[in-house]
């Protein structure tokens, strides 16, 4: 869509975060929507394996999303996203011992 950019994306074990653009004239869900419809079927076609983990529904991402605006300290945010799965993974080791 005109005018909507990924910033920056940032993956976890089981999920991602995503920094992006998005023009006032679209929804946040509409975004969404697109995004995780476009990437599904890209997914199907490419990895062939998909349509066996998902028979009974051509389902790849979760129907949920959190979505929050960012305010003054967007370079805060952007490095959270990009290093949050490395930084997570070592915090969490901590815990269990």
């Amino acid at each position: 869509m005109p005018g909507v950019s990924i910033e920056t994306i940032g993956f976890d074990e089981d999920h991602l975060h995503l920094v992006m653009e998005i023009p006032p004239k679209y929804s946040v869900a509409s975004i969404v929507a697109q995004l995780k419809s476009q990437s599904a079927s890209r997914l199907r076609k490419k990895f062939d394996w998909l349509a066996k983990v998902y028979w009974k529904e051509n389902v790849v991402w979760s129907p949920g999303y959190f979505a929050s605006s960012i305010g003054l300290d967007e370079a805060t945010v952007k490095r959270y996203v990009e290093y949050q799965g490395r930084q997570d993974s070592g915090q969490e080791t901590l815990r269990l011992l």
